[in-house]
C-alpha cells in the first residue's frame, strides 16, 4: 500500500464561506487500510445477503470514495440540503453501494446501518434502491441510464456558474461548491455523455470534476471488446484538464492529490483517470463476471481471507472505523454557520441582492409571474403560428424571472425563445466568429445540435436546488424523440422544467416526414408524471404556460405549430387549459362531439359549421390540450366537459397517432402512417384532413348512432380516415 502523507491542514475562512478540510497525514496509514479491507468486505456481503447488486466496481472504487468523502467533499450531513454543499453524482449508478456505504460512514441520519442492509431486499421502505434516487438524503440526482448523470452533473456546474456569476460579490462569494461525478467505462461510451463533455469544455466549467473509474470492464467483457479510443486524448480535445491516478485501489494519497488539483482548476473541468480492478479480493477480480453479480459465499470467505477479516463474521463495521469518519458531522455545522455568517454580512451589504438571492434559495420566482403574462385582449387576432404566441408568453417572462434559464438546439430563428437584451450564458473570454458572446451570468444557452445532452443537463440546473433555476429547452417536436430519455428522467425525479416543442404537425410541410412527428405525442401522453401540452391558439398558449409554471413538481412539453393558426378568442379560454379540456363551443342538444386538439382545431371548428350547413347536425366542440391535467379534475366536470351520459358519440381529431384516445372519444380522424413531404396545407389534404370529408364520415357515424344507437360504439372504436397511406 503507497505510504499517506500530504499537505497540512488549511484553516476555515468565514469570508469566503468554505473551509478547506483536514489532508491526508501520516497518521491515516493505517486507518485507511482499515478502512479499505472492512468496505471492500461489507459490500461483498450485502450483496451476498439477497444474491444479487453490483459489488465489483464499488469495492474497486473503495479508495476514490474515501479521498472524496473524508477530504475533499464539502458537506454537511446533518443538512443535506445546506446549500453552497459540493454535489456529488454517480453517474455510474450500478454501483449504488458505493454512495449508500459512505452516506452511512459520514452521518446521514436516514442511512442507518438497517437501511444499509436492505439493499436489494423487498422492503418497500428501503432507502438504498438499486440505482441512486433523488428522493433520498445525500443523493443530488436519479441516475441509472448511463451518461445522464454526467449530463446532469454539467447542469449542475452551470448553476454553481451562473448563481456565482448573478449574486457573488469581493469577499461574498456565496456560491462556489465544486461538482463532483464518478463514471465509469459504460457512460462513456453514451452519446449523451459525449455531449454532454463538449459543452462543459466549451464553457470551461473549471468547478466540474469528472472521476473516471478505470477497470476497463462492461457487461460483456473488457472494453476493448467495443471500445479502443484514446479517452485521455478525447477528453483533452474537448477542453478538459486530464490527471492520472495509477493505483486506484489504494493510493489515497495520490487520489486526494489529483482531487486538490482539480479543485484548483482555473479554466478547465478535470477528468481524473483512476485505474481500478473491478471486484478486487474476489476470485473473479479483473472480470466482467464481477460487475453484476453476488460472487457466492465461497468467494466472499475468501474474499475476507485475503483481506485480513474473520471469515466468520457478516456486515463487520468496527468502530474505529466509525470513529475515522466522525469529525465529518462538526465539519458540515461549521460549514453551514460560516455560510450563514456570510450571508448575514451579504445582507447588509447588498440587501436588495440578498433578498431576491434568499428568494430563490427558497424555491421561490423572483418575481409575480402572473403579472407578467400578456392579458387576453393583447394577444393576436390574426392567424399567428403557435410557436410565435410562446415567444410572446414567454420572452416577457424570461427577460423579467432571474430563475429561467432558455436555450434551444441550434434553432433560435425558428423557436422564438430570444428576449430583448437576453445574455448568453457563456465563458466570458469568448470571443466568437459570429459575434454572440456573453458570461456566466447569461441565462439563454445556447445547446448546440445537442438535443439529449440538452434536456438532461436542464435536469441537473433543475435539480441544483428546488426552484432555484427553471431551465427551459426548445427544439422542433420530432427532435425531442432525441431528448426523451432526459424527459424521463426529468419526470421520474418531479424536476420542474418547460420544453417548448415546435414544428409539432404534418403542418410543418416540406421538411417533410422525417420532421412530422405522428407519433411522440402518444409517448409523452403515456409518460408518468409529465404535461404534455397542445394549444390551439394564442389563448391557449398563454394557459399552456399557466400550467406548466403552476407545476412545480413535474416537467411539461408544449407543443407548437410552425404554421400560422386561426385565432379564437371568443371561444379558447386559458382557464380551460389549465384543466386539461373544457367546452370550446356549445350546442344545446349536440348529436355529436367534436374534440378539437392544436393544430387541427381549425379542423372541428370548420367541420361543425360544414356539419350544421349542409346536413343539419348540431355538433359541439371541446378542446383537449392536455389528457393529464384532464385526468386530474373532478369527476363531475369530466363528465359536464365530454358529456359521458348523452346519446352523443365524441370524435377526436388529431393527425396524430390516435392511440390513447380510445379512453375519451368513440372515434377519430386521425394517422396512422408517417407523413409527407409537401406544403403544409397540401400535406393536411393529402392525408384526407379536410372539413368537408371530415363532415361527411361524422355525419354517417352519427346517422348510424340515430340508428342502432350510442351502444353500437361501445368498445368498438372507430377509425374514420381510412383513407390508406403508406
Amino acid at each position: 500500500m503507497t505510504p499517506i502523507a500530504l499537505v497540512d491542514e488549511m484553516k476555515e475562512s468565514p469570508a469566503h464561506g468554505s473551509v478547506d478540510v483536514k489532508r491526508v497525514n501520516e497518521t491515516d496509514k493505517e486507518m485507511i487500510d482499515l478502512v479499505l479491507r472492512q468496505f471492500r468486505c461489507l459490500i461483498a456481503d450485502l450483496c451476498q445477503q439477497f444474491n444479487g447488486g453490483h459489488p465489483g466496481s464499488a469495492m474497486g472504487m473503495a479508495a476514490i470514495g474515501v479521498a472524496l468523502w473524508k477530504y475533499a467533499m464539502k458537506y454537511s450531513p446533518s443538512n443535506p440540503e445546506y446549500f453552497n454543499r459540493d454535489r456529488f453524482v454517480l453517474s455510474n449508478g450500478h454501483t449504488c453501494l458505493f454512495q449508500y456505504t459512505f452516506l452511512h460512514l459520514t452521518g446521514y441520519r436516514a442511512m442507518t446501518f438497517d437501511q444499509l442492509k436492505s439493499y436489494h431486499s423487498t422492503r418497500y421502505d428501503s432507502l438504498c434502491p438499486g440505482h441512486p434516487e433523488i428522493e433520498h438524503e445525500g443523493i443530488e440526482v436519479t441516475t441509472g441510464p448511463l451518461g445522464q448523470g454526467i449530463a446532469n452533473a454539467v447542469g449542475l456546474a452551470m448553476a454553481t456558474k451562473n448563481l456565482a456569476a448573478t449574486y457573488n460579490r469581493p469577499a461574498h462569494d456565496l456560491v462556489n461548491n465544486t461538482t463532483w461525478c464518478m463514471i465509469g467505462d459504460a457512460c462513456l461510451q453514451e452519446g449523451v455523455a459525449l455531449e454532454a463533455i463538449q459543452l462543459a469544455g466549451h464553457w470551461k466549467l473549471n468547478n466540474l470534476v469528472v472521476i473516471y473509474d478505470n477497470n476497463q470492464i462492461t457487461c460483456d467483457g473488457s472494453v476493448d471488446l467495443c471500445n479502443t479510443e484514446d479517452v485521455n486524448a478525447k477528453m483533452r480535445a474537448c477542453g478538459w484538464e486530464v490527471l492520472e491516478v495509477e493505483d486506484g485501489c489504494y493510493d489515497v494519497e495520490g487520489i486526494v492529490a489529483a482531487l486538490l488539483r482539480a479543485k484548483a482548476s482555473t479554466d478547465k473541468p478535470t477528468f481524473i483517470n483512476v485505474r481500478t480492478i473491478i471486484g478486487i479480493g474476489s476470485k473473479v477480480a479483473g472480470d466482467a463476471k464481477a460487475h453484476g453479480v453476488a460472487f457466492g459465499a465461497e468467494d466472499v470467505r475468501s474474499i475476507k481471507q485475503i483481506f485480513g477479516m474473520n471469515p466468520d463474521e457478516h456486515f463487520v463495521l468496527t468502530d474505529t472505523v466509525y470513529d475515522f469518519f466522525r469529525e465529518i458531522v462538526p465539519r458540515g455545522k461549521r460549514l453551514e454557520e460560516n455560510w450563514q455568517e456570510l450571508l448575514a454580512s451579504y445582507k447588509e451589504h447588498y440587501p436588495e441582492l440578498h433578498a431576491e438571492f434568499i428568494k430563490r434559495v427558497e424555491g421561490q420566482f423572483t418575481e409575480d409571474w402572473r403579472s407578467i403574462i400578456p392579458p387576453k385582449d393583447s394577444l393576436p387576432t390574426a392567424p399567428t403560428a403557435s410557436r410565435k404566441s410562446a415567444g410572446l408568453v414567454c420572452n416577457p417572462l424570461a427577460s423579467k424571472l432571474r430563475n429561467m434559464m432558455v436555450g434551444t438546439a441550434d434553432l433560435s430563428p425558428s423557436v422564438n425563445m430570444i428576449w430583448k437584451d437576453k445574455v448568453d450564458f457563456q465563458h466570458p473570454d469568448l470571443k466568437t466568429t459570429c459575434g454572440i458572446n456573453g458570461d456566466y451570468s447569461g441565462r439563454y444557452i445556447h445547446w448546440g445540435i445537442r438535443e439529449h445532452a440538452m434536456a438532461s443537463i436542464s435536469n441537473g440546473l433543475a435539480a441544483f436546488s428546488k426552484g432555484t433555476i427553471l431551465p427551459v429547452t426548445s427544439s422542433f417536436f420530432m427532435f425531442y424523440m432525441y431528448a426523451a430519455p432526459g424527459v424521463r428522467m426529468g419526470a421520474l425525479q418531479h424536476l420542474q422544467a418547460i420544453h417548448i416543442a415546435t414544428h409539432d404537425s404534418i403542418g410543418t410541410g416540406e421538411d417533410g416526414p422525417t420532421h412530422q412527428p405522428i407519433a411522440l405525442a402518444a409517448l409523452y401522453r403515456a409518460m408518468p408524471n409529465l404535461l404534455y401540452i397542445r394549444p390551439c391558439d394564442s389563448e391557449e398558449t398563454a394557459g399552456a404556460f399557466i400550467a406548466a409554471l403552476e407545476a412545480t413538481n413535474t416537467p411539461s412539453i408544449i407543443s407548437l405549430s410552425r404554421q400560422a393558426l386561426n385565432q379564437y378568442p371568443q371561444y379558447s379560454n386559458r382557464e380551460g387549459v389549465t384543466k386539461g379540456a373544457y367546452e370550446f363551443i356549445g350546442e344545446k342538444n349536440a348529436e355529436v362531439t367534436l374534440i378539437g386538439i392544436g393544430a387541427e382545431m381549425v379542423f372541428a371548428v370548420e367541420t361543425r359549421r360544414i356539419l350544421r350547413e349542409k346536413y343539419n347536425i348540431r355538433a359541439r366542440v371541446v378542446s383537449f390540450p392536455c389528457q393529464r391535467l384532464f385526468e386530474a379534475q373532478p369527476v363531475e366536470y369530466k363528465r359536464e366537459v365530454l358529456q359521458y351520459r348523452s346519446q352523443a358519440p365524441r370524435v377526436v381529431i388529431e393527425a396524430y397517432a390516435v392511440n390513447g384516445w380510445e379512453r375519451y372519444a368513440d372515434a377519430g380522424y386521425s394517422m396512422a402512417s408517417f407523413g409527407k413531404s409537401l406544403p403544409g396545407k397540401e400535406a393536411y389534404a393529402y392525408f384526407g384532413f379536410d372539413e368537408d370529408i371530415i363532415a361527411e364520415k361524422v355525419k354517417a357515424l352519427v346517422e348510424e348512432v340515430k340508428r342502432e344507437g350510442v351502444e353500437c360504439l361501445r368498445g368498438e372504436f372507430r377509425d374514420l380516415n381510412t383513407t390508406n397511406f403508406t
